[in-house]
């Protein structure tokens, strides 16, 4: 598509988008009586509607039933996991019986860091990415020292590029180099800082080829991104639904784990919600899993941020992944326009530009997400956009992350973004 940074063309691409109607069914916040732009559904995604009355029906079910609404109602809470599944495996491209709502993100990546991590004397050693997600460098760190190996000899990194970005090539020649001794590769599909989306289906090719479990943070991917786990061999994920999900604050987070290791004997961290739900209140010793995802459970779940996951996932699967990334591709091309029309540069591997974009120009390589560096009074700038209504995501030191969310983001609002710029200092 040709680009024009006009008022008239934006708004010509709100009156043909076909997925505009969406916007309508959330809520957006407002300061003093108008509409805020908010770019920042990266961090946290906006409430949809329908999730008010979701939590009703619960606390009605509640009401009404007490304990009974484990068993009765138009959906008992006992098997109420099971009713959000067919849409996460279609947003992640898995089978329903790979995908499992429960727990939160970190939990879930120590439980499944606990079956898929099983170092040997040969092979103990975590390739993952410099600079990822803080808790994902914890939970590996504290997973190699729990089997008393040092992180800085057990966890292998693979550093970004001088432009601050990191290729296929360099994690698949990774791979390559160190695969006698890789016990496990994770790392996230989508970097949070750069909003660089990595290449997972060749990454678990390259992986699968030697050998070796691949897992993926897909926090800021799903959602964002086509994804087809099942198709790709991707072993295990896990992911939080608080972002392009729009599941709520500390929602419900996921699991998917393949197939191909549904029928393995795969050690695990177990509790009694995993236990084959037909026996699960025999309460007897021996812990025998639900078959698939589901046997990674690990506590009575909770149903009210169950039902908010639910009201808020129906609206991604009705929407469709192809659709939503049809015009997130459109809105984050849009975006990018205009700020190299307000005077943001692409980022090159010396660092000069004062303003620059670091998320890859390709589309292929990246969300909604564009990561602007300012070198100087970056803070000052974002403080400018929030002063003028415009909401994005601050990173120290330098880092300002704008997230067009093709659900309710609209392209004005976008060209309002480089309206905004270009009367402030960057233009």
């Amino acid at each position: 598509m040709v680009f024009h940074n006009t008022l008239s063309f934006a708004q010509e691409l709100d009156r043909t988008d076909p997925l505009r109607h969406f916007r309508d069914r959330f809520y957006i916040p407002e300061r003093d009586g108008k509409s805020l732009v908010y770019f920042c559904g990266n961090s946290l995604g906006l409430q949809p509607k329908a999730v008010r009355e979701a939590v009703n029906a619960e606390l009605a079910t509640w009401q009404h039933l007490g304990v009974e609404g484990w068993f009765e109602g138009e959906t008992p809470w006992l098997s109420f996991h099971a009713t959000c599944k067919e849409a996460l495996g279609q947003i992640v491209g898995a089978a329903p019986s790979e995908v499992c709502p429960m727990n939160a993100l970190t939990v879930n990546l120590h439980l499944l860091l606990a079956s898929f991590y099983q170092p040997t004397p040969a092979k103990y050693k975590i390739l993952t990415i410099a600079g990822d997600f803080p808790s994902d460098q914890y939970a590996l760190e504290t997973h190699v020292a729990f089997r008393n190996h040092l992180p800085a000899d057990a966890i292998i990194e693979v550093a970004p590029r001088p432009d601050g970005l990191i290729h296929t090539s360099d994690i698949q020649r990774a791979i390559a180099e160190h695969c006698e001794s890789l016990a496990l590769i994770w790392l996230s599909g989508l970097n949070y800082y750069t909003g660089q989306v990595y290449n997972m289906a060749a990454i678990a090719e390259t992986a699968r080829h030697y050998g070796i479990p691949v897992g993926f943070d897909l926090a800021h991917a799903i959602g964002n991104v086509p994804l087809r786990l099942h198709d790709w061999g991707v072993d295990f994920a896990t992911w939080c639904s608080y972002k392009y999900l729009n599941g709520g604050p500390g929602a419900v987070s996921g699991i998917f784990v393949h197939e191909k290791h549904h029928d393995q004997n795969l050690p695990r961290l177990a509790g009694w919600w995993g236990y084959q739900e037909e026996n699960r209140f025999a309460m007897t010793k021996g812990f025998v899993p639900m078959r698939g995802a589901d046997g990674w459970q690990l506590s009575t779940p909770n149903i009210v941020a169950l039902a908010m996951h639910r009201a808020a996932l129906s609206i991604t699967a009705e929407a469709g992944m192809p659709q939503l990334r049809r015009k997130s591709e459109q809105l984050t091309g849009f975006l990018e326009h205009v700020l190299l029309d307000a005077g943001f540069g692409r980022s090159d591997e010396a660092g000069s530009l004062p303003y620059q974009i670091l998320t890859p120009a390709d589309p292929n390589q990246r969300g909604c997400q564009l990561s602007l560096l300012v070198k100087a009074s970056g803070r000052a700038l974002f403080d400018r956009l929030a002063s003028t209504g415009i909401i994005g995501d601050w990173r120290e030191p330098d880092c300002i992350r704008l997230a067009p969310n093709p659900l309710y983001n609209t392209f004005e609002e976008v060209w309002q973004v480089g309206e905004t710029l270009r009367s402030s200092s960057v233009g």
